[in-house]
């Protein structure tokens, strides 16, 4: 199916989703503002009914769902705008944005260009009023960063990546766009089809937010390990989650999973002698005392590390990915059935149980509200 079919079948799918409801989703207003409370998690996921997005409360008499939303596939990440209202993209390639309430209200669809695709990820600016998206043109395959409207979603502005496959996006400690370009060719009549692998060209830029002026670029040496996701720690330090590319298994399996940036280098961290993580990071959080948390999904563990690169340890967490800073520097980390609050490092208190929605499996991302 090529991209032109998935949108068609999304935005059919949209139509008797509104049919069914018997009003336009995009017609509902805003709710009211009201304070964010830290002890709710925002999470999408997927179960025999569909795909979802939802609100899970985690309150002293046992955790409930406060909100659950039908979305047409499945969402990647998912951010809090200021006025406590949120945003989830569709996974890469996909052809939504959509801005919602943690009550479950639909306050905009944003659907993507005709030759462009969202790649999973987006990034408010601090005034609130601006979003950064990760997209790739299809057509040439380049890498972009889409400057879009808050309050409509439309596209005001675009700059390239300098590379291709662009994937996470933060602001670094200086306030500059760091942009993490996966380097892994697709084409839009395969899909999620990786392509000419030999090829790779993974990097960090580092982009003005003003402009989109290229301030730096930088690779590691292993150019078959993808840069994608994005992590800052209290001191500045930026962790980034890899997954490896090799063709030989043995390669892949004890491939790093994550890499640091100091502002000047990019290095790899080095696992352990011994010990194996599958070469795949699924998601990064910092714990915000001096920590990275990298989930393993195909080791089932979530690993930790200092800023540095030190190996701190693990926890065992069947297809471990979704990650969020909690409460004291700990860590919330889904996986395939269960979520945990996970101590940081690892030790005592014994991790303590986050059930999720019966039936769900969670998507690649969550976080805090």
């Amino acid at each position: 199916m090529n991209v032109n079919e998935m949108r068609w079948r999304r935005r059919h799918w949209l139509a008797a989703l509104t049919a069914l409801l018997g009003s336009p989703v995009s017609a509902v207003q805003p709710a009211p503002a009201r304070r964010i409370d830290q002890d709710r998690l925002a999470l999408s996921w997927v179960d025999s009914a569909g795909h979802w997005l939802g609100v899970l409360r985690l309150a002293p008499g046992g955790p409930r769902l406060d909100a659950r939303l039908a979305i047409p596939t499945r969402a990647h990440a998912l951010r809090v705008l200021p006025d406590g209202s949120l945003l989830a993209v569709a996974r890469r390639p996909g052809d939504w944005l959509l801005h919602w309430t943690p009550s479950g209200q639909v306050l905009r669809w944003g659907w993507i260009e005709p030759d462009r695709v969202y790649n999973g990820h987006v990034l408010v600016s601090p005034d609130g009023r601006t979003l950064y998206t990760t997209e790739t043109d299809f057509q040439s395959g380049a890498g972009l960063v889409g400057l879009r409207d808050t309050r409509t979603l439309q596209k005001r502005d675009e700059w390239r990546t300098h590379g291709i496959d662009p994937h996470a996006l933060i602001r670094d400690a200086d306030g500059q766009l760091l942009v993490a370009n996966g380097g892994i060719a697709t084409r839009p009549e395969t899909g999620r089809l990786k392509l000419d692998l030999e090829r790779m060209d993974s990097s960090l830029v580092r982009l003005a937010p003003d402009d989109g002026a290229l301030l730096g670029q930088w690779r590691l040496d292993d150019r078959r390990l993808s840069l994608r996701h994005l992590a800052l720690a209290a001191d500045g330090t930026v962790g980034i989650a890899l997954q490896a590319e090799h063709d030989e298994a043995e390669r892949k399996q004890t491939a790093p999973v994550l890499a640091v940036f100091d502002g000047r280098q990019l290095r790899t961290a080095v696992p352990p002698a011994g010990l194996s993580l599958q070469g795949y990071g699924g998601d990064i959080a910092s714990t915000g005392d001096g920590f990275f948390a990298v989930s393993c999904t195909r080791a089932h563990c979530v690993s930790l590390w200092h800023a540095d690169g030190r190996y701190a340890g693990q926890w065992p967490l069947d297809e471990a990915c979704a990650l969020a800073p909690g409460r004291r520097g700990n860590v919330r980390a889904g996986g395939r059935t269960a979520g945990f609050e996970l101590s940081a490092p690892p030790g005592e208190p014994a991790p303590q149980r986050l059930p999720l929605p019966t039936g769900a499996r969670p998507d690649n991302h969550w976080t805090r509200l």
